[in-house]
């Protein structure tokens, strides 16, 4: 799996598309914890339940249908008052985003089982082809070590750095539309 970190900071950059003055910070909470959320699986391990089981980690939790599923809950609880300048299938949009994107790094890495994208219909489990991110430890104590450093610096290069950018240019693209509306 990407770290909870990196998966927070690649909502932040799906969330630039977003993005709107005075959009209320539970719009970004909402989307880094969609990100981070399916992780919840992780104790499972504790529990006993087998990691390439139904519930198991990167099962389920880490499925397109969760997403979805997790999207809709986050989006009803964030709307029960206005948002401004967001509508409901944007936000909806956003935070499906998020969710998914989840699962799709953990399959860019190289460890674990795959990940069950499809579940409840298919349990299999499925990596990308190009899996460049170096797997992180589930425990905080093994994250803060040497290796741990080792990864942070890898998810940098693959998922913080492509974030900022992406992020970026969305923001840059966004600003120099307003400039060509505004000069006709």
């Amino acid at each position: 799996m990407a770290s909870a970190f990196s998966h927070a900071v690649a909502a932040v950059g799906l969330g630039t598309c977003l993005y709107r003055p005075g959009m209320p910070k539970r719009v970004w909470i909402a989307g880094v914890i969609c990100s981070v959320f399916p992780d919840i699986d992780a104790i499972g391990f504790r529990m006993g339940v087998p990691y390439g089981a139904f519930w198991g980690h990167r099962g389920f939790t880490h499925s397109i249908v969760f997403a979805g599923l997790m999207a809709a809950v986050a989006c009803v609880a964030i709307t029960w008052r206005e948002v401004p300048g967001i509508g409901r299938f944007s936000l909806f949009a956003y935070l499906f985003v998020a969710g998914a994107s989840h699962g799709l790094l953990d399959a860019m890495t190289n460890g674990g089982l795959g990940v069950a994208f499809f579940s409840p219909f298919d349990n299999g489990r499925y990596f990308l082809p190009w899996r460049p991110i170096r797997v992180s430890p589930l425990s905080l104590t093994r994250f803060f070590t040497p290796r741990g450093f080792g990864i942070m610096q890898n998810e940098i290069l693959w998922i913080w750095l492509p974030a900022l950018l992406f992020g970026g240019l969305v923001l840059l693209l966004r600003r120099s539309g307003r400039r060509q509306v505004a000069e006709s």
